[in-house]
């Protein structure tokens, strides 16, 4: 193929800002696809959690021609908690295409995947999305693109950036907002004039980074990166460079393009090009495929560090192998250390005073889609409340902090200022457009657990937050996690209606009717501090007497509907999420009366 035909570019965009969209677009009015071929929507979103959840959560390729050139599209995740996925990426691009809603202008989420891009000196072509929409601010919006540059010291060659408006949904891209088009012809002529093709050399010795994973059934792992000097060819003898210590011989079976979002094999691929190459069983991302003659290796992908970590541990509560189909230590270390091959800004590691495993990461959305893969997958397994990752800077304690952006309606400003006060933030920047309030917070990571939720029921579900990982500083002292305790079962039985219309005057339940519980599973929350020992089981005594009238008329409350990210920020440090591939429950370390009554004493002494 020829380099000077090739584009490399990546579509970076906050969440929600039409990427998807447009890359549907892009592929469909390529002529990818047959004109009677069926063609479904996000076409790159393949997972099952992206589709359901609206949000792209690891990186893809995919490519499509164009007036004989071979564009290359790498598909980006847009939440911060995914930026690993960001950071490997970058390293297989030539340049990036920025995508910005126009009513909304760049977001906080935009900074960081903008800032990675930047680090790089790629070039960004700019993308003002969604400008069909009646509150569309092109010229607001196009300013803000250039003050965030600014704000990023972007170099004077990257400050002059093109700009395309486009309307993803409806089909149409143009260089003047104001004159609409009937096609995306502008966006597809500004990609190859203003992205550069490739660098390298075909005759020089191989190089390839490994930038990305993926596993086909028949061939194992597919290493996935971008051919940067030489050229790939099946049966080619190579080595992988792992380390200076470590370099492995290894021969290349399958050599694949990426062709709209399927892949086709192909004899021999030329520099310049993004391939997925199979042959080599144990290949992890950051490594070089070299030439086995004359070993360069590439530098590593560098990837900012974990911020929250949790413990994954074998379930071991009296419902125990049930319901999954992976239940062991071995099990849950073997998917675990599987994931960090596929996932840089993951890190695992093996406990020392108990079964089970430490895991590391971004943010609690990020772990919390791992949670939702394993147990869709068949796994069983407990986790424990998310903690911060602290440092020790000058013998000073430090944790995590994010910038926390929230879109809300001045009705409501009051008392979010009030929550966010508790959860020892600092406000940076306050601003109102019409009655709608934004307010920038400096907040630390743990005061964000449990928030999201938090703000949906102060603002009644209008309330819009962002936030990404700010720096390191000093810890900023305690915050209380939960102010109530909570109803936990004293015996196993299975939940009846006339004991937990009882129950509910105490506070909220977690639970309904006709539901197995053991002792020691929480059922509810406690309408005072402190946690209450209950029977969810007890049944009304009969008798043979009867008299009219005396039967209450039992009228249940719905129970709360506890998702898995409300439970990982719903515990406290003596208590666990139980998961299966069925249930998500709640439940105390330690299950009997007696053992939590005997630690509390000791706790207190």
């Amino acid at each position: 193929m020829d380099r000077a035909k090739i584009r490399n570019i990546a579509i970076i965009a906050h969440v929600d800002h039409g990427k998807t969209t447009l890359v549907d677009e892009l592929f469909k009015q390529s002529g990818i696809f047959r004109e009677n071929q069926s063609v479904g929507e996000r076409i790159m979103d393949s997972m099952d959690l992206e589709r359901e959840r609206g949000i792209t959560i690891t990186s893809k390729n995919g490519s499509f021609v164009y007036k004989d050139y071979f564009i290359n599209i790498v598909d980006t995740p847009g939440h911060a908690d995914f930026g690993g996925q960001v950071e490997r990426i970058l390293n297989m691009v030539d340049g990036a295409l920025l995508l910005v809603d126009a009513a909304e202008g760049p977001m906080p989420q935009t900074y960081y995947v903008l800032k990675k891009a930047l680090s790089l000196n790629l070039p960004i072509l700019v993308v003002i999305n969604k400008i069909d929409k009646p509150a569309a601010r092109c010229d607001w919006t196009h300013e803000k693109i250039f003050e965030l540059f600014i704000k990023l010291n972007a170099p004077d060659t990257i400050l002059d950036f093109p700009v395309i408006y486009a309307s993803a949904r409806d089909g149409w891209a143009t260089n003047d907002y104001k004159v609409k088009t009937e096609n995306m012809t502008a966006l597809f002529d500004k990609i190859i004039d203003f992205i550069p093709c490739p660098n390298g050399d075909s005759n020089a010795p191989l190089q390839m980074l490994v930038s990305s994973i993926t596993y086909s059934p028949y061939l194992g792992r597919l290493a996935i990166g971008k051919i940067t000097s030489g050229q790939l060819n099946i049966n080619k003898e190579i080595v992988i460079h792992r380390n200076e210590n470590s370099i492995v011989p290894a021969r290349v079976t399958k050599v694949y393009r990426f062709i709209g979002n399927a892949m086709k094999d192909t004899e021999i691929a030329e520099v310049g090009e993004i391939v997925a190459v199979a042959g080599m069983e144990d290949i992890t991302i950051g490594e070089t495929l070299t030439d086995p003659k004359n070993p360069i290796p590439l530098p590593k992908i560098n990837v900012d560090p974990p911020t929250i970590s949790m413990n994954f541990i074998p379930n071991d509560s009296p419902f125990a192998g049930r319901e999954g189909k992976f239940v062991t230590s071995r099990h849950l270390r073997e998917r675990l250390f599987r994931e960090t091959l596929a996932d840089v800004a993951l890190q695992v590691t093996e406990l020392t005073e108990t079964t089970g495993y430490k895991v590391s990461g971004r943010g609690e959305l990020h772990l919390s889609i791992l949670i939702e893969k394993m147990r869709r997958e068949g796994y069983e397994f407990q986790v424990t409340r998310p903690e911060v990752i602290y440092k020790f800077m000058e013998g000073k304690k430090q944790e995590p902090y994010e910038e926390l952006t929230i879109d809300v309606d001045e009705e409501y400003m009051g008392n979010v200022i009030e929550s966010l006060g508790a959860r020892k933030s600092i406000m940076l920047e306050m601003t109102q457009e019409n009655s709608i309030v934004r307010l920038v917070y400096k907040i630390p990571t743990r005061g964000l657990l449990g928030f999201r939720s938090e703000l949906m029921t102060i603002t009644r579900g209008m309330g819009i937050m962002n936030y990404v990982f700010f720096d390191y500083d000093e810890y900023s002292g305690e915050i209380k996690n939960r102010i109530n305790g909570v109803l936990v079962s004293m015996e196993p039985c299975t939940s009846v209606a006339y004991a937990l219309f009882s129950l509910q005057e105490r506070g909220k339940l977690f639970i309904g009717p006709q539901v197995k519980v053991y002792e020691g599973q929480i059922i509810g929350e406690h309408s005072r501090d402190n946690d209450l020992v209950v029977n969810p089981g007890r049944t009304k005594k009969l008798t043979n007497l009867r008299a009219a009238g005396s039967d209450e008329n039992i009228i249940l409350t719905p129970p709360v509907d506890m998702s898995l990210e409300m439970c990982l920020s719903y515990i406290n440090d003596d208590e666990l999420v139980e998961i299966t591939p069925q249930s998500i429950r709640l439940r105390k370390i330690y299950l009997k009366d007696t053992d939590r009554r005997r630690i509390k004493k000791t706790a207190l002494a």
